[in-house]
């Protein structure tokens, strides 16, 4: 099977009042057509390394390989289109634009990676139908439960058909029953084209997945899996 993402000793140290190592010399291969669940106290590095695989952050030392191809993080153009084109993140929070509509935040994304505006309003109204929001599609973050902004960030995540779906917690701010709902709809966005990684503190959620990590002391080390 193929190992779409791969980590080789890679670390990540930020430089505060002493130097911090969250990351150590984490070697990882991640393969399509599989969930993985991340998961550690806060602190440990999660966010850290969902960062460096969408490629917001570089790095210390080591090598990412994306699709057999090693990440130049000097190149920041190309990997602002390689994440366009290839990567979809959902956050926490969900980082909708507030003065935009439901439909506006997830066709926006498609304008974003070269699409014309008619294939695009397209392609998020049928992504709002099935996340279940198509009624909702002219109303703004302000106007949206929570669930239903997660659900948005959803959408907005699939809209360019990501080969790799991040998420940071994306359950974590909503109450439980609302958290099942966003899960199994994450959950159902797996394919055999298709890798997602997600971090969560909830092992309910974690062990859902195919494949449950833990980052401890700076490293991965996995809890259990079926890949």
């Amino acid at each position: 099977m193929n190992n779409f993402i791969q980590l080789k000793n890679v670390n990540k140290s930020f430089d505060t009042l002493k130097r911090l190592k969250v990351l150590k010399k984490i070697s990882y291969k991640f393969k399509k057509g599989k969930i993985y669940s991340l998961m550690g106290p806060s602190g440990s590095g999660k966010s850290t390394l969902l960062n460096l695989l969408s490629l917001i952050d570089r790095p210390s030392a080591g090598v990412i390989i994306i699709d057999n191809k090693q990440i130049d993080f000097s190149d920041s153009d190309k990997n602002d289109i390689l994440r366009a084109k290839k990567i979809g993140i959902i956050y926490q929070q969900d980082n909708l634009l507030p003065d935009f509509t439901a439909l506006e935040n997830v066709y926006l994304a498609s304008l974003a990676s070269g699409d014309k505006k008619k294939l695009s309003i397209s392609k998020a109204k049928n992504l709002l139908k099935r996340v279940g929001l198509l009624n909702r599609s002219d109303h703004y973050p302000s106007q949206l439960s929570g669930g239903e902004k997660q659900r948005v960030s959803i959408a907005r995540a699939l809209i360019n058909d990501p080969e790799i779906i991040l998420a940071d917690e994306p359950t974590g701010s909503l109450d439980f029953e609302t958290a099942k709902e966003i899960f199994n709809i994450l959950k159902k966005q797996i394919n055999s084209k298709r890798l997602i990684i997600f971090a969560t503190h909830n092992r309910f959620f974690a062990s859902k997945s195919d494949c449950l990590l833990e980052i401890v002391n700076g490293n991965i080390r996995t809890i259990n899996g079926r890949v």
